[in-house]
């Protein structure tokens, strides 16, 4: 599996951004997907996830009730649609694809990663 993040871009406290994550194989669709960012000098740090099939996500507090993910299994595609951004979120954010099926938080359970998509967010 191949994952290739886009829609990073640099925009102003309060705009919203939307990330995709494109997967290619006809397998993407079998693996959950998270969103991870990291900050300069900073470890890789959890934001949302989601399962296979599409009917559990899971979410870091930060992000609660301001980012929503979703994805679009025809299309092979998570969503990760960023509202109210704060100078915090900025970060390179990661899409990662796991064969726990499951959303989960779990780094380590994550097999493959896309090349990352910066997102800056001035104040």
């Amino acid at each position: 599996v191949q994952l290739q993040a886009s829609g990073g871009g640099l925009v102003q406290a309060g705009a919203s951004l939307r990330l995709s994550c494109a997967g290619s194989g006809r397998t993407s669709s079998m693996y959950a997907v998270g969103w991870f960012r990291q900050a300069p000098g900073k470890g890789r740090e959890f934001v949302a996830a989601i399962a296979s099939s599409g009917t559990s996500t899971l979410y870091a507090d930060s992000v609660k009730d301001r980012f929503t993910i979703s994805r679009d299994n025809a299309k092979n595609t998570v969503y990760l649609q960023m509202n109210s951004l704060k100078p915090e979120d900025a970060a390179v954010y990661y899409c990662g694809a796991s064969y726990a099926v499951v959303a989960h938080a779990n780094t380590r359970l994550y097999q493959y990663w896309g090349q990352g998509t910066q997102v800056t967010v001035s104040s």
